[in-house]
């Protein structure tokens, strides 16, 4: 079964959820709570949740893999945004809770101008040739990581056009208890989404790398399956996510036969994210670059030299890897 997730389509929440005020003024920004219920949403049971594999859910920036120039390429992702009098105006309207009014957006001057390389997400809903906003107001996209950009420099660590390959962070294939940090090729990952984790991305919960030396990888979705998941109950996974080891992450992605993914985030809980010690970095990990396999040279500062040194090390924990700079 494909395990391909993504921002392509809107991720339902495993249980019905429930929007719960926030008035104190350290959340001004966002003056709400989106909480679960206790009861499961009917697109997951639609989905046929309860015979769906779990997965973690990795704390990142979503990136997408498909061709650009002629090869394989890595996209970072960018909504299209409305302008500020559209954004005003959207804002009032969902304040105003008028449930039974649909907002009209004007796709040709509501919204701010996208790079021409942009590209929309798939399954995009549309209307008379128009792409639709999503609930939040936003169209989701991509846009190509080009070599040494300088916007998405963390994105561009961890990709080498020149070998056509990615730093990629999976689970070893002989050992399930056991990370690998692999070089794989670009051709491999084709029209997947994975996440971008690292040093300079979400306040770095995974602690991985410094400030002098950041650290970047790439998690392909639904990359590590949760052996012992909790019953499908709101007191079960409140418990596990507060009391089981496997449970210190940020949340699951169960991933249905049928392709749809259904999300649990440990805020829907009302939990704190992120948290001290995660379950990512409670893992020995293994390093496998090797730079005998290809051709070209790699950069002295880039990852992927830095990364072929450790080849074959292996460390208690991703907090530890360390590079003799």
């Amino acid at each position: 079964m494909s395990r391909l997730g993504s921002v392509q389509r809107k991720v339902p929440c495993l249980f019905v959820t429930q929007v719960k005020e926030e008035p104190s003024a350290k959340r001004e920004r966002q003056p709400f709570k989106v909480l679960a219920t206790e009861t499961i949403n009917r697109k997951a049971l639609d989905a046929d949740i309860y015979n769906a594999i779990p997965t973690e859910k990795v704390d990142g920036t979503c990136c997408y893999v498909t061709t650009y120039k002629g090869q394989p390429y890595l996209w970072a992702r960018l909504d299209r945004k409305p302008n500020k009098l559209s954004e005003k105006r959207f804002k009032r309207f969902m304040y105003s809770m008028e449930d039974s009014k649909e907002f009209i957006w004007n796709i040709e001057e509501d919204f701010r101008p996208v790079p021409e390389c942009w590209i929309p997400a798939k399954e995009i809903q549309q209307s008379s040739g128009n792409l639709l906003p999503d609930e939040n107001g936003h169209i989701p996209g991509w846009v190509p990581v080009e070599k040494n950009s300088k916007q998405y420099c963390w994105h561009s660590s961890v990709v080498n056009y020149e070998a056509e390959i990615a730093l990629i962070l999976k689970c070893h294939a002989d050992d399930p208890g056991l990370l690998e940090i692999s070089s794989v090729p670009l051709s491999d990952l084709l029209e997947q989404t994975l996440e971008l984790i690292g040093t300079n991305i979400n306040a770095n919960p995974y602690g991985l790398g410094s400030k002098k030396h950041p650290v970047h990888l790439l998690v392909p979705h639904g990359a590590f399956e949760i052996k012992k998941p909790p019953m499908l109950k709101h007191s079960d996974i409140l418990s596990w996510f507060e009391s089981c080891r496997e449970g210190k992450i940020e949340g699951i992605v169960w991933h249905c036969n049928d392709g749809h993914l259904i999300k649990l985030h440990r805020h829907h809980l009302g939990m704190c994210w992120p948290i001290p010690e995660t379950y990512l970095n409670s893992q020995p990990v293994v390093i496998a670059v090797n730079r005998t396999k290809y051709d070209c040279d790699f950069e002295p500062k880039c990852l992927f030299n830095h990364f072929s040194k450790l080849d074959g090390q292996r460390f208690s924990r991703l907090k530890d890897i360390k590079f003799n700079v």
